[in-house]
């Protein structure tokens, strides 16, 4: 057996086609794009790149981006008037603050400044609360969580009863991720790094979701056959048969895993893909929202 590749490249692709068709949609009735708002503070190459991916993106479908690049020594006063700023700016319908801040600033008082309306990342502690609790909905699910359960649903993966496993309980992707397969009716259990029988446990799981951050963690042996695994980690490796001296995988040994799964996200083309789409989906859910329509 070989398992079936999960292209998040053409998922994403595909959705974009459509919100770009949405987004002609609301200047129509509007007059203005849909705006998305970035807050990055510092210089770490990862979010910056990340932040210029997801302003390109914008551009690629007709949304406009404004982008608030302060420097590593900003004062928690200056992070929460560029907040405040994008709250007050109609023309903003989602407003992104990059993940992880300095440690001098307050990222929970930062995150929890976002206007609920505009909390198109899904981190505002009123949405997180909201998608934690039985018969609540968040107004915006976290981007690279919420692109998880879409390429499950692409996969035909019936959660209902599944045994779920997260490896990783971060408050960006295991967490929020978690609640979200309880919603879908799955058994969940988070792995983690005090975890002490972690092979055992990924060996029972209908479905992986690997999110911890280290190289090849999860080899294919740990895997049930037939197993649906989705790849969150991007872990950047020294490779000397790389002409840039290193290369991106993911969490899963993904060529131990390929025999073995039934499903399998690459990386990269998997999930990050998946991320930018789904801000760009609750942004453009935001906009029509901010007019009088859409739930």
């Amino acid at each position: 057996m070989t398992a079936k590749i999960i292209d998040g490249r053409l998922v994403a692709d595909r959705m974009q086609v459509a919100i770009a068709e949405d987004v002609k949609a609301f200047v129509a009735q509007a007059g203005f794009p849909p705006g998305l708002g970035v807050v990055l503070v510092g210089d770490n190459p990862a979010s910056a790149q990340y932040v210029r991916m997801k302003r390109k993106a914008c551009e690629k479908v007709g949304m406009h981006s404004v982008g608030h690049l302060l420097p590593l020594d900003s004062s928690q006063a200056v992070v929460e008037e560029a907040v405040e700023s994008l709250n007050a700016d109609p023309r903003i319908h989602g407003i992104l603050v990059q993940l992880p801040m300095p440690k001098a600033i307050d990222e929970a008082h930062i995150m929890s400044m976002v206007s609920l309306e505009k909390d198109v990342d899904g981190f505002h502690p009123i949405n997180i609360g909201r998608l934690a609790q039985k018969g609540r909905e968040p107004s915006f699910t976290p981007a690279t969580p919420t692109g998880c359960m879409v390429l499950l649903k692409e996969a035909g993966v019936n959660l209902d009863g599944a045994n779920a496993v997260v490896i990783g309980r971060s408050n960006i992707v295991g967490m929020p991720v978690a609640l979200m397969l309880m919603k879908a009716n799955a058994t969940v259990t988070i792995c983690h790094s005090r975890t002490r029988n972690t092979a055992e446990i990924v060996r029972g799981a209908d479905v992986v979701i690997a999110a911890i951050g280290q190289p090849n963690y999860v080899p294919g042996d740990w895997l049930k056959p037939g197993a649906v695994v989705i790849d969150v980690g991007t872990n950047r490796v020294d490779d000397p048969t790389n002409e840039k001296g290193y290369t991106f995988v993911g969490d899963v040994d993904y060529e131990s895993a390929l025999p073995v799964a039934g499903a399998i996200t690459k990386v990269p083309g998997g999930v990050g893909p998946m991320t930018i789409t789904m801000l760009l989906a609750n942004t453009m859910k935001s906009a029509w929202r901010s007019i009088g329509q859409g739930a």
